[in-house]
């Protein structure tokens, strides 16, 4: 059974930076993994994905100004957080769903089953 536990979110100013982490336990090492966000009154969206090998994916509105990684025993995902804007303010969420060859993940929230219970991020401008 897979289990996951964001933590590091919290209220910044536009500009700066954050960095969310995700514990997982149980066997996580050959899944994709992923960051999600749901802003306040809207639809969950994907943030960025990875797979086993290390090779990510993000949303366009993203790009450039964050980074998804992991530990190398693969026990503790993370999002690196630049230059934050308010449109970031969100609840984000960890997820894990299973593996499509290991180099390659889907950003559709659909095909990941494990969540974590989400940390919120608050980004005033």
């Amino acid at each position: 059974q897979v289990q996951l536990v964001e933590s590091g979110g919290g209220s910044v100013q536009a500009g700066g930076s954050l960095r969310l982490s995700c514990a997982a336990s149980g066997y996580t090492h050959t899944y994709c993994m992923g960051w999600f966000r749901q802003p306040p009154g809207k639809e969950r969206e994907a943030v960025g994905v990875i797979a086993s090998d290390g090779s990510t994916s993000y949303a366009d509105s993203v790009k450039g100004r964050f980074t998804i990684f992991k530990d190398n025993a693969w026990k503790n995902l993370y999002l690196q957080m630049n230059s934050l804007k308010p449109e970031d303010t969100a609840m984000y969420y960890c997820a894990a769903g299973r593996s499509y060859g290991g180099t390659w993940c889907p950003t559709n929230q659909y095909v990941y089953n494990y969540w974590g219970q989400g940390t919120q991020v608050t980004v005033s401008s």
